[in-house]
Order: structure tokens, then C-alpha cells, then sequence
């Protein structure tokens, strides 16, 4: 066994901030953007865009970043895509139209893209002891799941006091600082590259049929179900993405090996983690209106009312999760975090015009951050858990990548029930007269509870997957499946898995 990197603290900051600006960026512009649109120009019917941009690129260009940082090396890797991410950034805050907007939101998917799956697997192959991986992740799982919160009310910030450009130009320093402390700092184990050709065909399936997918549910939530091109665009990823898996199966050096996938504990990782992250994607988004547009309250309000969801998770990762993580199997900590977060968003079903915020609201977003923060931490250790340091990068854009899907499908699939269940209670209530205001109020509010209950019933599913698929021990010792945690050689986490 090798001797552990005495700088791998060091670099764990740099890795955490650069997350941090990834994390932050799905939901920072999302406060900005009534600001944005308006002074761009932007329609309706594009706005969405500048959120979308964003996630077609970045979730359809995962797991080629990842397989890139395997190949290319991660340090090289993580370094370009932060510069990269800074100079998109750039471009966004001074967009003078649409289209500079759009393309800056897409620049800044792509080096995401690159980034994400590189700084997860650069820890994955850093840090080899149990323990000492159990606090990092924990750290790391509590940035992955807070970011978004603290994004809100960054965001909220620099809109109210500054200006929306500011949601951008607040990356650069982000970037620069965990660049130069990432090129100065992280020296990555030697051996640990996989230097097999790259997978072309894989690259353009997989891309294609991840881009698709992510259109298909933001296509759904401004046109409907049953527009054409809708049931278009998810027949072409069903058929895009079965052919990549054909695809894998025979080439020599492929894109995702699918060993990666079929272990059963990995398999059921991503599966609940995505799962998960649709639950809370879209109830970042109903919370943010509902505290603003039926409360009346300010964007900064709003960004602190998410502070004890954001404390709640770095409780739940970094004491709970990295603390028991060592003793307990995962299972035993991801289903019950996942059941917690369901029974916060049960009382959130809840939910009416006069609802109080610290009688309801606030211990809802307790349980949902102290259940998700204890889940997220043994779910991120456990992504790169028992796979060969070759295939650290493509492992870790998979996490990645089932959260980036998750968080479109969130997003749309939420937001489409909401919206149909408000049509539906202003069809049945504007007829009866009274207060057409307090009736608009009321049926949102109605819209957001029946979008709520399907979060429960998806946070639910997320803990039964996790019950049942993910079968290892505690990470501390010998897992259940006979998966003992082994060094192998020059720094490389080797663990046997089942399907190789």
C-alpha cells in the first residue's frame, strides 16, 4: 500500500469549492433570471432556456468528462474545465442579448461537465483510507447537497444589492482560487490512468440520448405530455441510449464499462440518489415561489428561509453520515435518511395560504436536510466504492450525471403536475366568485401539495431501492459481499466486484 498524499487536506479544499461553484450554479440564476430576462429581452417561452442550456450540457457531456479525466488525467482535467467554467461565466454576466446568454449557459454546462466527474474522482483515488474517506466524502456530500440552498440565497443577494450579472461574475474568483490551489496543491497517484482509445460511437450515443432525455421532460413541462415532439424526443432516447448500452457491451474500451453499472450496490446508488435529487429539484423550485409569491417575501428572505434545510444536511452528512459510516452498512443509513427526508416532505403536503413558517416550514426542511445530508454521504463514498482506480472518472460522472437527470426530471415532471393541479382547482373555484386573488393564491398553493405527495412517494421508493439493492458492509471493513476494502498498488482503490 502506498502512503497517502500528505497535501490530500489541502486539496479537499480546492475540490469542495470548485464543487461548490458547480452545485451553486444550478440554482443561483434561477433567483436572477425574472431580473435577467428582463433586461435582456428574453421571451417566455425562452426563458426556460437559460436554465436548460445549462443541464443539456452539462448532463449530456458527464460521462465524457469522466471518461476524460480517466484518460487525459484528472488533475489536467479539473484544472481546464475550471478555467473554462470562469471564462463562461464571464461571457454570461456581460451578455447584451439572448443568444450570448444562452451560449455562455451552455459554455458553462460543457466545462462543468468536465469538472464535476474530476474532482469527485480525484477524491475517490486521494483518499484510501476508511475512515479518513468517510470525513472527506462526508464534507464533499454536504457541499454536493447544500450547495443548491446556499446558491438560493447567494443568489437573492446579489440580485436585491448588486445586480443579476453578479450570479455570474461571482464564479470567477470561485474558479480561480481552487485552479491555482488545484495546480499548486494536488498530485495525483501515479498509475491511475486509463489510457485505452476512446470510445467515439459511445461519446456520440450517449450524448445524444442523455441531451434528449433532459429536452424530452423541459419540452414537457412548456408544451405538455402529449405534444409530438415531446413523445418524440423520449422515443429517441429510449432508442439513443439502448443503443449505447449495445454499443458498450461490444466495443473493446468503452465509454461506461458496464461493470460500472451492473454491480448491484453502485447500480442501487444511482438509481435512489437520482431518485432522491427528483424530490428535491422540484421542491427547491415550489418553495422559492411559494415564500415569494404567496408569503410576499424578499429574494434574500426567501434564500434564508433554506438555511435550515443547508444546516440540517451538514449535520446529517458530516456528523451522521461520515461518523456511522465507518460502523453501519450503508443501507442502513441511506434508507433511513431517505424515509426522514420523505416524512419532512409529508408535512409539507400540508401547506396553505396562512401556513405558519416556523410551525411548519421550518422543522419540514429539518427532517428534509438532516435525511438527505446522512443518505448523500455514504451514497457518494459508496459511487466510486470497489471500482478500479481506471475506472474512478466514469464512475463518478454517473453519480453526476443521475443527478443531473434527476434534476431536470424533477424539475419538469413536478412542475407539470403542480401546474395542472391549479388549472383544475381554478376551473372548479373561479366560477364561484369571492376573491379572485385569494383563489389564484389558493390554487397555487393546491398545485404545490399535489406535486408534494408524489415527492413523498418518490422519496419513499428512493429509500425501499436503497433497502434492498445495496447490500455491502460498513466501509470501515469487510462488506457483506465479500467486497473486503483492499489497497492495491501506487494509490489505487482496488476492490473486487461481483460483475467483472
Amino acid at each position: 500500500m502506498s502512503e497517502a498524499d500528505p497535501r490530500r487536506w489541502k486539496a479537499l479544499v480546492f475540490i469542495a469549492l470548485a464543487q461548490l461553484m458547480v452545485v451553486l450554479d444550478a440554482t443561483i440564476v434561477n433567483i436572477a433570471l425574472p431580473s435577467a430576462q428582463e433586461d435582456l429581452g428574453i421571451s417566455d417561452g425562452n426563458r426556460q432556456w437559460v436554465i436548460t442550456a445549462y443541464a443539456l450540457a452539462f448532463g449530456g457531456l458527464l460521462l465524457f468528462g469522466g471518461r476524460i479525466a480517466d484518460l487525459w488525467g484528472r488533475k489536467r482535467t479539473f484544472v481546464t474545465g475550471l478555467i473554462g467554467f470562469a471564462v463562461a461565466s464571464a461571457l454570461g454576466g456581460a451578455a447584451t442579448g439572448e443568444a450570448m446568454m444562452l451560449g455562455a449557459r451552455a459554455l458553462q454546462g460543457v466545462f462543468g461537465a468536465l469538472l464535476a466527474p474530476a474532482a469527485l474522482s480525484l477524491l475517490a483515488v486521494m483518499f484510501t483510507d476508511a475512515k479518513e474517506r468517510a470525513k472527506a466524502f462526508g464534507i464533499y456530500g454536504a457541499i454536493a447537497g447544500g450547495g443548491g440552498a446556499v446558491g438560493l440565497i447567494l443568489g437573492g443577494f446579489l440580485t436585491e444589492y448588486l445586480n443579476w450579472r453578479w450570479t455570474f461574475f461571482v464564479n470567477i474568483p470561485f474558479a480561480v482560487i481552487a485552479a491555482l490551489g488545484a495546480y499548486f496543491v494536488i498530485r495525483e497517484p501515479a498509475g491511475t490512468r486509463n489510457r485505452s482509445p476512446l470510445d467515439i460511437p459511445g461519446v456520440v450515443l450517449s450524448t445524444l440520448g442523455l441531451v434528449t432525455l433532459v429536452y424530452g421532460f423541459t419540452r414537457a413541462e412548456s408544451e405538455g405530455w402529449s405534444d409530438s415532439v415531446t413523445i418524440g424526443a423520449f422515443v429517441a432516447s429510449v432508442v439513443l441510449l439502448a443503443a449505447f448500452v449495445l454499443t458498450e457491451a461490444k466495443v473493446k474500451s468503452p465509454l461506461l464499462p458496464l461493470r460500472v453499472l451492473t454491480e448491484r450496490n453502485r447500480g442501487g446508488v444511482y438509481l435512489s440518489l437520482g431518485l432522491a435529487i427528483i424530490a428535491m429539484f422540484g421542491l427547491f423550485l415550489f418553495l422559492t415561489y411559494y415564500l415569494q409569491i404567496v408569503k410576499g417575501y424578499s429574494p434574500v428572505k426567501t434564500g434564508f428561509a433554506f438555511l435550515p434545510m443547508i444546516v440540517g444536511m451538514i449535520v446529517g452528512s458530516t456528523q451522521l453520515g461520515a461518523r456511522l459510516m465507518t460502523r453501519v452498512p450503508p443501507r442502513l443509513l441511506m434508507a433511513p435518511g431517505f424515509l426522514l427526508a420523505a416524512l419532512g416532505m409529508l408535512l409539507l403536503t400540508q401547506l396553505e395560504i396562512g401556513t405558519s413558517y416556523a410551525g411548519l416550514i421550518l422543522p419540514a426542511q429539518l427532517m428534509l436536510g438532516l435525511g438527505m445530508g446522512t443518505a448523500f454521504m455514504p451514497a457518494m463514498s459508496l459511487s466510486t466504492h470497489g471500482v478500479e482506480a481506471r475506472d474512478a472518472g466514469v464512475a463518478s460522472a454517473m453519480v453526476n450525471t443521475s443527478q443531473q437527470v434527476g434534476g431536470a426530471i424533477g424539475t419538469a415532471l413536478l412542475n407539470t403536475i403542480a401546474a395542472s393541479a391549479t388549472s383544475a382547482y381554478l376551473v372548479d373555484h373561479v366560477a364561484e366568485g369571492g376573491n379572485l386573488k385569494l383563489v389564484q393564491a389558493q390554487a397555487m398553493v393546491e398545485g404545490y401539495t399535489s406535486a408534494i405527495w408524489w415527492a413523498v412517494g418518490i422519496l419513499a421508493l428512493a429509500a425501499l431501492i436503497a433497502a434492498t439493492f445495496i447490500n455491502t458492509g460498513h466501509q470501515g471493513g469487510p462488506g457483506a459481499s465479500g467486497d473486503a476494502d483492499s489497497e492495491g498498488t501506487e494509490g489505487e482503490v482496488k476492490i473486487p466486484v461481483m460483475a467483472h
